[in-house]
């Protein structure tokens, strides 16, 4: 258990936290959310130690370890990958030395009776308990499925760490952490690094471990799949809802809205006990009522609406210049990096206004072939075309990294910025939350998610009618990426996204294209039509990691969770499609009936010329009959309009 009180810590004046508090029980599987800067990854820092509050306290029940995975680390390792991972059990070595010197010493002992005995032998059970506890006859294997698990094949195990990127170095740091099993796990943006199947896997073990688990994430279906309980960091204060993240964004603003009325209803009394005061404090005969309304307007605690930041990044892609019908034509595409192939006999073409969603596992080619595309490598075989006036926007993986870190914000759009343009700078980068004094920050001072934000607002300089965006969501908060996925719906031009975040991918693409084995595979729809259409109800169909069947039924059950999920959000969708359509034909139908009735107006304004229909009756009849029409279908408008404010 983890008691936090009073926390706080300042930042360049201001408050990042005031007297924070809250407990973490031993079972607890928290998800940690807020805005970038919000003072997410410090809070992860300070319980593991890593950073000292200016003010406050953190008790660690004795006993309980704290596993800690930082947001970004350089490794440094030149172990093999299976040595490296085998460091993380050190306590198991520890415990069979001490044991071993325990036994031994023990042995040779005859004073049995003495106190020093009595502890050693305590000592020795003790650490034979931890020992069988922790596992430690089972290292090996532990180790393969964890690794395996995390998306390592068996011929990775012996290559060094050094032949991996920082990426695949940190699944190693993860995989440590897991085959440790501390009592309390600290994981900030442990996805930023996987791909979709081996979240999907990392889900399976999450669910299932038997201690704390606090994270960062700004993946919804992983915060959904792995959370019991959500903590909200906002405005130096932190806001606990016993629930997971879907849940905690529906009950905070229930929570908002009722602490809204509460608020209007104790103004108002206030308001009134005022006035009372006011008009009888100089009567003798309401004296007392008067001193009772003052007691009761010192003594009343005043509702207060809980602190809600609704500063996010908002902005809209250019128009995307017309090109011709095929955008990038690729043909027997090969790409070898010395002996180590990649990709092989490769086709592609992606059409005008396409968009597509790149997935697989890391290493397969994703990024490689991206780069391709954009010019930035050379095809060993085959070529890659770019269509007639084809303008292409790239945002690289390590876009963010690429930023000159000597520059400040506005310097960094000034010196790519032309015509126009130059005159909307400020406009452009207060729309990603840059203003002010910001925009004359140095970029190497700016967070994860700020220097994201800058890559981003790069785009913004020039219209492109290919976009190709490799992790674009890695560092933005959940708003931001919300304000990104709307941008890209409304965006005219083609798109490729490569991408591990399926609440983000979910119904923005047309197409899937997976890589596996240096090949690509496409699927027509969304990343969940890709899911379904693969079958994938455990990591094994993909990862072929040699998980128990335990492990297999329980990553089934996971999948097939988000599965139902993602079937009743279909299914919502499906329902205001309907809706939205019946609202359609009555408007096409009330729109018809009044252009009747406005004919037959202009016929009753002529009673000469229409003399024998208006004498007949006949004309009255149509003319009642349609208003009636009308009547019926506004009725029929009206109540399809509240049933899809419900649904929406």
């Amino acid at each position: 258990m983890i008691t936090v009180s009073s926390l706080s810590i300042h930042f360049t004046g201001d408050d990042l936290f005031s007297e924070v508090s809250f407990v973490v029980s031993d079972n607890d599987r928290i998800g940690l959310t807020g805005k970038n800067g919000a003072g997410k990854s410090t809070l992860l820092k300070i319980l593991a130690g890593m950073q000292e509050p200016e003010k406050g306290s953190i008790i660690v029940t004795a006993g309980h370890r704290i596993g800690y995975l930082p947001q970004e680390l350089t490794p440094s390792s030149k172990r093999t990958v299976w040595d490296e991972t085998l460091t993380a059990f050190h306590e198991v070595h520890r415990l069979e030395a001490l044991i071993k010197e325990l036994t031994h010493d023990l042995g040779n002992r005859t004073d049995y009776e003495s106190t020093d005995y009595f502890n050693k032998s305590a000592l020795l059970s003790e650490s034979t308990e931890r020992l069988h506890l922790i596992g430690a006859g089972n290292m090996n294997s532990e180790a393969e499925k964890v690794l395996s698990g995390l998306g390592f094949e068996t011929t990775d195990f012996t290559r060094a760490m050094t032949e991996f990127s920082s990426g695949w170095q940190m699944r190693v740091e993860l995989a440590k952490i897991l085959l440790q099993r501390p009592e309390v796990m600290l994981l900030d943006e442990p996805t930023n690094h996987l791909d979709i199947e081996s979240i999907q896997w990392l889900e399976t073990f999450m669910t299932s471990y038997p201690g704390a688990v606090i994270l960062v994430s700004h993946d919804r279906a992983f915060l959904d799949a792995v959370t019991t309980r959500t903590i909200e960091i906002s405005l130096g204060s932190i806001f606990d809802y016993k629930c997971s993240y879907s849940e905690y964004v529906e009950q905070r603003m229930e929570r908002i809205e009722h602490q809204m009325a509460a608020q209007t209803n104790q103004q108002r009394e206030i308001i009134e006990m005022e006035r009372f005061v006011e008009r009888f404090r100089y009567k003798a005969t309401k004296s007392k009522q008067v001193q009772s309304k003052i007691k009761m307007l010192d003594k009343m605690e005043r509702i207060e609406v809980d602190g809600v930041d609704n500063s996010s990044i908002h902005f809209r892609f250019q128009p995307a210049p017309h090109s011709g019908q095929v955008v990038v034509e690729a043909k027997n595409v090969v790409k070898s990096f010395d002996e180590k192939l990649v990709l092989s006999d490769l086709d592609f073409t992606l059409l005008r206004g396409q968009k597509v969603a790149f997935v697989g596992k890391n290493g397969e080619g994703k990024t490689t072939f991206s780069r391709i595309i954009v010019g930035d490598l050379a095809a060993t075989q085959g070529y890659v075309k770019l269509g007639h006036q084809v303008i292409v926007g790239y945002y690289a993986q390590n876009q963010a990294a690429m930023l000159n870190p000597n520059k400040t914000v506005f310097e960094t759009i000034d010196e790519i910025a032309v015509g126009d343009i130059r005159t909307r700078i400020r406009a452009i980068l207060g729309s990603f939350l840059f203003s002010g004094d910001d925009i004359e920050k140095k970029v190497k001072v700016l967070s994860g998610g700020e220097k994201a934000r800058l890559a981003l607002a790069k785009l913004l300089l020039t219209p492109y009618n290919l976009l190709i965006l490799d992790e674009p969501t890695n560092h933005l908060d959940m708003q931001s990426k919300d304000v990104l996925k709307s941008a890209l719906l409304q965006y005219d031009g083609a798109f490729i996204i490569v991408s591990h975040d399926r609440d983000f991918l979910q119904g923005l693409t047309e197409k899937v294209v997976e890589f596996k084995h240096h090949h690509i595979k496409e699927y027509i729809g969304d990343v969940y039509d890709f899911i379904e259409d693969r079958k994938i109800q455990s990591l094994t169909d993909l990862e072929k990691s040699g998980l128990g069947n335990k492990s297999a039924m329980a990553a089934e059950e996971s999948v097939s969770e988000n599965k139902q999920q993602w079937e009743k959000k279909k299914e919502l969708e499906s329902q205001i499609r309907k809706i939205k359509n019946q609202i359609s034909q009555i408007e096409d139908k009330i729109q018809k009936h009044e252009a009747e009735l406005k004919a037959m107006d202009e016929k009753l304004a002529m009673p000469d010329k229409y003399q024998q229909e208006i004498a007949s009756g006949e004309l009255y009849r149509q003319y009642e009959h349609v208003k009636r029409e009308i009547e019926h279908r506004m009725a029929e408008w009206e109540l399809l309009q509240e049933q899809l404010m419900e649904f929406e």
